[in-house]
């Protein structure tokens, strides 16, 4: 691995020393920062932890470096792209007019074309369990994190599964296991499914950045593809400096041999019911939370900002158009997203998308980075690129109750422990965020 690093020319024109050294400086903060918070300092496996930042260093590399490792994650965003446009057809028939055939108002609606792509990949993500198909490419990235890190059998296909499913579905595929795993594994479970994202959602983000341009489709499917691989170590690498293994776990790693569904049609009709479930409780949260910030900014703004003057002191001096839920949060994570090697420029722009993410959803904070890329507000591309492999992750306070409520109903006797692991795991799958965005950012000059 070292020798495939020093045949790659580092410092090529998109590569600059600041970057490098901005991304080291950012590395070397999260590792501080889950050190602070560890539950044992002196077990951390220090080798595991080089080990995982080394396998995300080596991918980013790879990803954004390397023509052939590229090319092949543009022919996967291709491919992900062409399924998106799959589900275009079911809504043009669906929403279009029975009397002009138009459907140009659900072309512009959040609801006819973002949501149905939820629907159409949770089906799809069934299916694809239901054949073997998923089970398979899941062994594959568990079996290379367990030789190269030395994980368990059942963190390693967790950690795998979390790539590719979310984070209620995940621990079906370790669902023998579950009973039994230590405290160290089960942070591991929890972390990974706050850090990745599930394929549904993963779809409807491609149509968030990227619109109707194809190209730019491509490309933010590429990006978010490989956040959602990058993550895998990443939370493995958060999970074990918070909660170190200490005790003897168990090395076997077996796929739950349980189907969703009896045959194939069944399989599609779960995915499906489970996709529209999702989907309404997407846009149930976003109206509810749009709402909300809303109102809380006509508190902030109409009436302390204009009673107390604070409007003007901050329409003068930032680019904020006074007291607001963005502002705030903006100001309060900026100073992260500027030791994450985000240009000067942007980080009051990232520091609001992290805050959105970690206080509402990255649903919403997505929404959010769709209508800054368009409305031209960022200043460098590498903070928005930066800013999508951030909130490619679960890592919100309602998470936590979605992890406690859905692992718990497979280890009723564990929701104790899954509830004390609740905020660790938050901090855990924020970190492996950042920890993939710092990586990627050190190479994008």
């Amino acid at each position: 691995m070292t020798n495939f690093l020093l045949s790659i020319p580092l410092m090529d024109a998109g590569i600059s020393f600041m970057s490098i050294s901005r991304g080291l400086l950012g590395m070397l903060v999260l590792v501080g920062i889950g050190f602070l918070f560890s539950q044992d300092k002196k077990a951390i496996d220090w080798k595991l932890i080089g080990t995982g930042l080394l396998i995300q260093l080596v991918l980013a590399i790879a990803i954004l470096k390397i023509d052939w490792v590229a090319t092949g994650f543009d022919v996967v965003g291709k491919g992900f792209v062409k399924m998106i446009s799959f589900t275009d057809f079911g809504s043009d028939f669906l929403f279009s007019s029975f009397v002009t055939g138009s459907s140009e108002v659900a072309v512009i609606s959040f609801a006819f074309r973002i949501l149905p792509t939820i629907v159409f990949f949770s089906a799809l993500t069934s299916l694809l369990y239901y054949i073997g198909v998923l089970q398979k490419i899941v062994f594959v990235f568990a079996w290379l994190m367990k030789k190269t890190m030395n994980l368990s059998g059942a963190e390693s296909l967790a950690a795998a599964g979390n790539i590719f499913l979310g984070q209620t579905e995940s621990p079906f595929l370790i669902k023998p296991y579950l009973d039994k795993m230590t405290k160290s594994e089960i942070m591991c479970l929890m972390t990974g499914g706050m850090a990745t994202i599930a394929g549904g959602v993963l779809a409807a983000y491609i149509g968030f950045l990227g619109g109707e341009d194809p190209a730019q489709q491509i490309l933010f499917a590429k990006h978010l593809l490989a956040a959602s691989v990058m993550s895998a170590p990443a939370a493995v690498v958060a999970a074990k400096l918070l909660v170190p293994e200490k005790e003897k776990f168990n090395e076997s790693m077996e796929i739950s041999k349980d189907k969703m569904g009896a045959n194939v049609l069944e399989a599609v009709a779960n995915g499906t019911s489970d996709g529209v479930k999702l989907a309404v409780n997407v846009g149930a949260m976003l109206l509810v939370f749009t709402a909300f910030v809303y109102m809380g900014n006509w508190i902030m703004r109409d009436l302390i900002g204009d009673v107390t003057g604070l409007n003007a002191i901050i329409i003068a001096n930032t680019g904020f158009d006074g007291l607001s839920f963005q502002f705030l949060v903006g100001y309060t994570f900026a100073p992260i997203a500027w030791l994450m090697g985000v240009p000067t420029e942007d980080i009051f722009l990232v520091g609001q998308l992290l805050g959105e993410k970690t206080i509402l959803n990255e649903f919403y904070a997505y929404k959010t980075l769709g209508e800054m890329k368009f409305g031209g507000m960022f200043v460098h591309e590498k903070s928005m690129i930066m800013a999508t492999y951030i909130l490619c992750g679960f890592s919100n306070f309602a998470s936590i109750g979605i992890q406690i409520g859905g692992i718990g109903t497979l280890i009723p006797n564990r929701k104790g422990l899954l509830s004390k692991l609740g905020l660790l795991a938050l901090l855990g799958g924020t970190l492996a965020c950042l920890f993939t965005a710092v990586m990627v950012g050190m190479f994008l000059g």
